[in-house]
């Protein structure tokens, strides 16, 4: 399903008078796709999802699924419309005195499924999700990760058009992120779902997304295909989101820093691109050195991405030179300024 929103703006009253949490957002989210809302505590990206998943309604703008408007829909209309929209949330919000298939089961019997059909659906669920077997364990006795399948499992029941995701692997331990951000991939590739992840965490974005929009101050400070803003950020709040992804425990990523110092430049390599001899070439062709204080690739959804992190030395032109030349053959360079 595809989703326009047009000029949302949402404010909440406060002891001092008012916050503007989304401010004039206008954002088309294509079907199909996994698409990422990321920004720090308070940027807005919460109530903006709030908006988009029709669970408030905006003080001004639209909201469209595919081309019909749902945020004025009438009270019966709205409840139709989301019993249409899957979500999990970061403390899985199972029910602990409910088994596996319960749980799952729970949104199908308040639909008013047959009981058959409610079996079979529950059983193909946790067959989806990996939990074929555990279908009568109590909550209690599953892990984490098994917790938000089943949460997978039951937002899944009704065969919604849209998965939303709020921080849905905060709570886990990294090697079960990975698991869980692989799954919902599979998943929506397989359900060819539109899926739109909602988190602090830019490990999330670059494992499980597509497209993303960054949010701060309640408006979108940047937007893009996922390569693209690993590649070459513009904004300096998505530097900041990039820059403190761990070099050290990045899962399947290779990545090694041998010289804390230093490193003025940081050039990215997209694809093919990655084995390209241009550091030689820029050395021979001009009349630089090259120190390279940290290098490594990160595995993202659909491309890889090369990473250097540099200091070129020699005459200022011609540096300048050098860096246009990368450029020119498909390297961003990015100056890192204070170094």
């Amino acid at each position: 399903m595809h989703i326009k929103l047009e000029q949302l703006k949402k404010e909440y009253k406060t002891a001092d008078g008012s916050i503007t949490a989304v401010d004039n957002v206008s954002l088309d989210i294509t079907e199909n796709t996994v698409f990422g809302i990321i920004g720090k505590s308070g940027a807005g990206k919460s109530s903006l999802v709030r908006l988009i998943s029709l669970l408030e309604t905006p003080d001004s703008g639209e909201v469209y699924y595919d081309d019909k408007r749902v945020d004025n829909l009438s009270k019966n209309a709205l409840i139709l419309q989301r019993r249409k929209i899957g979500m999990i949330f970061q403390n899985f919000n199972l029910f602990s005195s409910r088994t596996a298939a319960k749980n799952v089961a729970y949104p199908l019997e308040i639909c008013n499924f047959p009981k058959s059909e409610i079996d079979k659906r529950v059983a193909e669920m946790l067959e989806l999700v990996g939990l074929g077997d555990r279908g009568d364990a109590p909550v209690s006795t599953l892990s984490g990760g098994q917790k938000q399948r089943v949460a997978i499992a039951r937002a899944l029941a009704t065969k919604p058009d849209i998965l939303f995701c709020d921080e849905a692997t905060s709570a886990l331990d990294p090697q079960t992120t990975r698991a869980i951000l692989k799954l919902i991939r599979d998943i929506q590739a397989k359900m060819n779902l539109t899926v739109v992840m909602i988190t602090h965490q830019m490990e999330v974005v670059r494992d499980a997304c597509d497209m993303v929009a960054v949010i701060d101050n309640g408006k979108i400070a940047e937007l893009g295909n996922v390569a693209e803003i690993f590649s070459s950020p513009k904004a300096a709040i998505t530097k900041e989101f990039i820059s403190h992804i761990s070099v050290s425990d990045t899962g399947n990523d290779k990545f090694v820093r041998w010289s804390k110092s230093g490193g003025k430049y940081i050039l990215h390599f997209v694809n093919d691109d990655i084995g390209k001899p241009v550091l030689s070439e820029i050395i021979k062709k001009f009349d630089i050195d090259v120190n390279i204080r940290a290098g490594g690739i990160q595995n993202l959804t659909n491309k890889d991405i090369g990473t250097l992190i540099v200091d070129f030395m020699g005459d200022e032109k011609v540096v300048s030179k050098a860096i246009n030349y990368l450029e020119e053959n498909g390297v961003s360079v990015e100056e890192v300024k204070n170094v």
